[in-house]
């Protein structure tokens, strides 16, 4: 079984998942043979006649109907088959010396975007985009009914250098009884700021931003998609609702049809700006509000749910290995420039 330990030092909790060293690491880059030329897909265990490969299924759209576990999905969800954290057993959360501990109990889902081995969110239809949009949705508030589970992680990682090790488009959500330390950081510093303020720190953001109009990718009427102020990486991407809302569970469908042209279009750009790099994408939503009473009003008013699109450009320097302190040689105003020409050239119809 995996555990979590907390580090005191840092304030995070690292899960130390033994089981995950099975976990196949010699599948080939996505760019490595040309898809005509290459047999990857009939080995897949996410293309549609595999699915034995893969653990029974948790969820699925087939709108032709069908049995479990069949072909004829255009989404599937199933557990992860190396998976960080186990679902049975309880926390038994414990001292070890000066440390703390607790099992690693968690759910760790695999959400396969589409049955195309060759599909990408960035050159998928908007309504296959919409369906995983939906799934992550319906995952998330299902997950969020079990009490052990503080907050649920969900992100995508596409291309070898962001850590995917199966080429098939899918995103992963992962269960943990934590908050990650990227999030809690976010959730202290929006109640600092509300406050003082008395007012969202990403709804000031949305508002500076729009007035600036330096980094702004794409304007719609539900979302901004934009470069950072301090942009981490290069051609870093945050989008936020425009509505002040903390959960993503909360998406409406009309907002949901919005995001995820928004989003096809800003992997699209980045796509034609930098070719098919990789990226991580992921999703900070508030947690799990079950489990801690009281919470629930100050993180409504202060958290703004939001995605970032983190390209993996250059390989991770020394500095922010050792310090987390980030180099970004792109400037995010340029960036945009760039993302601009690339989003008004993409062959992607709007």
């Amino acid at each position: 079984m995996s555990e979590l330990r907390y580090d005191p030092i840092q304030r995070r909790w690292v899960i130390i998942a033994t089981e995950r060293s099975a976990r196949p690491t010699d599948f080939r880059r996505r760019d490595a043979t040309p898809p005509e030329v290459s047999n990857e897909a009939a080995s897949c265990p996410f293309c549609p006649g595999n699915e034995a490969m893969t653990p029974h299924e948790i969820l699925a759209s087939r709108p032709g109907g069908g049995p479990n576990n069949s072909s004829g999905w255009d989404v599937r969800v199933v557990p992860n088959k190396y998976p960080a954290l186990g679902i049975e057993g309880q926390l038994e959360r414990r001292a070890v010396g000066i440390f703390d501990r607790m099992h690693g109990i968690g759910a760790h889902e695999v959400v396969i975007e589409t049955p195309d081995h060759h599909g990408e969110l960035a050159t998928l239809p908007i309504d296959q985009v919409l369906r995983v949009l939906s799934v992550y949705q319906e995952r998330l508030i299902d997950l969020k009914r079990d009490p052990r589970f503080r907050y649920i992680l969900l992100f995508k990682n596409h291309g070898a250098a962001a850590g995917a090790t199966l080429s098939h488009p899918h995103s992963q959500i992962i269960a943990t009884p934590v908050t990650p330390r990227t999030v809690a950081v976010e959730l202290e510093t929006c109640k600092s700021h509300h406050q003082i303020k008395e007012r969202c720190l990403f709804c000031d953001i949305i508002g500076n931003e729009a007035e600036a109009r330096k980094r702004i990718l794409i304007d719609s009427r539900h979302f901004l998609a934009f470069a950072p102020y301090a942009s981490r990486f290069p051609y870093e991407l945050s989008i936020l609702p425009k509505r002040h809302a903390f959960a993503y569970d909360g998406a409406t469908g009309e907002e949901l049809v919005d995001l995820a042209e928004v989003l096809r279009c800003s992997l699209s750009a980045i796509r034609i700006a930098l070719g098919d790099v990789a990226y991580t994408l992921a999703l900070h939503t508030a947690p799990n509000l079950l489990p801690i009473p009281g919470y629930w009003r100050t993180i409504r008013e202060d958290f703004h749910w939001h995605f970032e699109i983190m390209p993996q450009i250059l390989p991770e320097p020394g500095v922010q290995r050792s310090s987390g302190l980030h180099v970004n040689p792109v400037a995010p105003e340029t960036a945009i420039r760039r993302l601009q020409a690339a989003e008004r050239d993409s062959p992607v119809p709007r």
